[in-house]
Order: C-alpha cells, then sequence, then structure tokens
C-alpha cells in the first residue's frame, strides 16, 4: 500500500507525509473503484482538484473524459447553459445548439469545484442529474441521459448554507455519500518546509539560480504561520523570496518582510459568529479590536492570579511578615500600580498561632480555617469594564484618547460605556 500511495503522490506532485494528508489519499483511492459520488472539502488553496484526478485516473472511467469545472467563475445566467446546454434560440445570443459538460463528459468524470457557488436553479438540475441521470437542455422539453461520475469540491461550510437557505439539503447528502476532507497547511506543520524548498527548487532550475535556504528561525516562523491561503500563498511566498532577495540564506528579517502577520501574537480565533456582518468593513473591524481587548484583559488576569498566587506563598512561607509581605506586593505589578501601605496591610494575612511556626499535622486544619479566601471576579465583562474606565480616568474623559488607548473605534467605545452605564 505505501508503494502505491507514494506512487500516486509523485504522479500528482503531491508533496508532504502527513497522516491526515495520507489519510485523505487512501480514501480516494478505496472510493475511486466505485461510482459514488464524492464531497471534497478544504480550504481555498489546498489541493482539492488534485482528489478529483486520482479518483478518476484510478477508475474504469479513466479512459474517457475528465472535466473541471469551477463554479464559482461562472455567471447564474450562463451557469446552466455550461452544464447542461443549450437548444437553438432558447435565449438572446443562442444562435446554434451547444453541448453541455454533462453531455461532452459522459461517461467520465466532472470535477464541481466550488459547488457551494451554484444558484439554487441549478442546483435543482443537478439533484436531478444525480438521482436519475437525466437532464434537460436549456429551451429543450426532451429529457436526454448521461452516465456520469461527479466529484464537488467546496471550501464552504455546507450545513451552514443549508441552515441559510442558500444550498439544498437533498443535494448535500446526494453529493456527500463519500466524504473526503483535506487538511490545511496548518494542520500539517511537518510537510510546510518540504512543500517551501520543492518551490523553491524548482524556481532554481528553471531560472538557473542557487536555491533558497532557511536559517533555524526562518524556517520556525515558516512553520508556525497560519497560512490562510495554504499551498498556494506558500508557492506564491517561494517564488517571491527566490526572484527578490539576493541572499539565499533566507533569515527571520527576510521572510517576515513576506509575511507581515507573523511576527503579531497568534490569538486564538473565534470561528462561526453569526451576529458579525463580514460584509460591513468597520463592523468586522470593530468586532475583532473588541475580541482583542477581551483577550487582553483574560491574559493579564492569568498575568495577575499567577503573581497573587506567589505572594500567598511568601505570605505563608515568611510566617505572616508584613514587611516580607509588603516587599513582595511591591514587586507585584498589577496593571503598572503600585498599592498603597493602607491597602497592603488590609491584605488579609493569617492570625493564628502559625505565624509562630509552620502549621504542623496538628493544627493544620486550624491554619486553613484561620484566614480568609477572597475570591476575585472572572468576569471578562467586569474586567472589560474596568479597563474602559481606567482608561477613560487616564485621559480624563476624552473619548477619541482612550479609544486609541484601548485599540478599538470610538463608535465601540461609545457603546460599551452606554451599555455598561459608565458614567
Amino acid at each position: 500500500m505505501s508503494n502505491t500511495l507514494n506512487g500516486i503522490k509523485q504522479r500528482f506532485g503531491i508533496i508532504g507525509n502527513s497522516n491526515l494528508l495520507n489519510d485523505a489519499i487512501d480514501i480516494a483511492m478505496q472510493v475511486a473503484p466505485t461510482d459514488l459520488s464524492v464531497l471534497v472539502s478544504g480550504e481555498s488553496g489546498s489541493g482539492k482538484e488534485n482528489f478529483a484526478k486520482i479518483i478518476h485516473s484510478q477508475s474504469a472511467r479513466k479512459h474517457n473524459d475528465f472535466i473541471a469545472v469551477n463554479c464559482g467563475a461562472i455567471p447564474d445566467g450562463t451557469i446552466d447553459s455550461e452544464l447542461f446546454g443549450h437548444e437553438k434560440g432558447a435565449f438572446t445570443g443562442a444562435v446554434d445548439h451547444r453541448k453541455g459538460y454533462f453531455e461532452v463528459a459522459d461517461g467520465g468524470t466532472i470535477f464541481l469545484d466550488e459547488v457551494g457557488e451554484l444558484p439554487m436553479s441549478t442546483q435543482a438540475r443537478l439533484l436531478r442529474v444525480l438521482e436519475a441521470g437525466e437532464f434537460i437542455k436549456v429551451g429543450s422539453s426532451k429529457v436526454q441521459k448521461t452516465n456520469i461520475r461527479v466529484v464537488a469540491a467546496t471550501n464552504l461550510d455546507i450545513p451552514k448554507a443549508i441552515k441559510k437557505g442558500k444550498f439544498r439539503e437533498d443535494l448535500y447528502y446526494r453529493l456527500n455519500t463519500i466524504p473526503i476532507k483535506i487538511p490545511s497547511l496548518r494542520e500539517r506543520k511537518e510537510d510546510i518546509y518540504l512543500l517551501f524548498r520543492k518551490f523553491s527548487v524548482d524556481l532554481a532550475e528553471k531560472y538557473r539560480m542557487p536555491p533558497l535556504r532557511l536559517d533555524e528561525e526562518a524556517r520556525e516562523i515558516l512553520e508556525n504561520y497560519r497560512w490562510p491561503g495554504n499551498i498556494r500563498q506558500l508557492k506564491n511566498i517561494a517564488e517571491q523570496i527566490s526572484v527578490i532577495e539576493e541572499n539565499r540564506l533566507v533569515t527571520r528579517n527576510q521572510l517576515l518582510k513576506y509575511l507581515p502577520e507573523a511576527s503579531t501574537s497568534n490569538l486564538p480565533v473565534i470561528i462561526g459568529n453569526d451576529s458579525i456582518n463580514d460584509s460591513d468593513p468597520a463592523q468586522s473591524s470593530d468586532w475583532k479590536r473588541e475580541r482583542e481587548l477581551l483577550y487582553k484583559a483574560l491574559f493579564d488576569m492569568k498575568r495577575e492570579l499567577r503573581g497573587l498566587k506567589g505572594v500567598v506563598t511568601d505570605l505563608v512561607r515568611n510566617h505572616g511578615n508584613i514587611k516580607d509581605t509588603e516587599s513582595a506586593f511591591q514587586q507585584l505589578n498589577l496593571e503598572g500600580d503600585k498599592l498603597p501601605p493602607q491597602e497592603l496591610t488590609s491584605y488579609p494575612v493569617p492570625v493564628s498561632k502559625t505565624f509562630d511556626a509552620q502549621p504542623t499535622q496538628e493544627n493544620e486544619e486550624d491554619y486553613h480555617d484561620s484566614h480568609e479566601v477572597v475570591e476575585e471576579s472572572l468576569s471578562l465583562a467586569e474586567r472589560e469594564k474596568e479597563f474602559i474606565i481606567k482608561a477613560l480616568d487616564k485621559h480624563r474623559g476624552k473619548r477619541k484618547n482612550a479609544a486609541k488607548e484601548l485599540g478599538i473605534s470610538e463608535r465601540t467605545l461609545y457603546r460599551k460605556i452606554k451599555e455598561y452605564g459608565i458614567q
């Protein structure tokens, strides 16, 4: 099986040894001899068309036509004509009859890329082909038969599109008889450097130049970058660096010129928030800044709690010695503020005889009962409100400056002030 897998990779130029990638290829090879419909899902640039070609090449249809159609690139008004053909005079400009892809590829395989972009009327026609092997040309009333295998691909969340009424549920189940999930590049980090080296070597041979090499720091950045454009983006970056950079040993600073986003911290990404309108750039931008503010609050809380834990530990070790406790607090910087002496002395400390000695097995229970436990609120909303109040106080109520300090827009700050009832 390993030899067959390697042979498929070599034939279709697939680079990588990731288990997720190998599993996807294995599924494609197993389903190929059948006539079942296949839905290939994966992010843009992850190489979905290669899997359609693998399925066709390993099937009994391999000697017949393979046609790849990008459904997202064909206008809604002509997509039916392209797929199913039309009769002469069916619409303005139809000066002759035309065969569609389902008629031309009869007996072969058709690959419908970006199938999620099909209009609802075309989805109904496609469902008829999958269920009965029949279609009708535009402008005709004659039913025609076709024996064709459909492999579809999409980078959309089809179940989500179904809920929004943009995709037929019955068509989804017809297409998704065998699902194949293509891993994104960030899910196969071990393959990133292999792909980069392959692209740079190919380009070096083509233009007769030395291939690129990466130092250790540059390679680490390359492998930890999110690669939203996947393999397509990686190849583009490799080509840019190969042509522009004279130094063939790529350093961290050189690479960051082409991946400036890699220098920022990788905060967790929230996916699937239906309340955000992606078509409104201002709203999307405000939401991202607001999300970053919440994460900042969360990380600061974590840092503060870690510091408080250290202070309490020191307090117990020093048997409640106030001077040592005050020194520990002064070393702990909570939002850059020093605690005043009166707050230091009022911080809850053990008041039992354990000040004179470490708690023994006999008095350990008394020790735990004799000190007060202060619970700090972990609410992100409260922390966000606290940050806003501090920013407004710092800038004497000037919202523009406070919003800039917080990294959000004035509109978002105004909304938050009203939401939290800040005076």
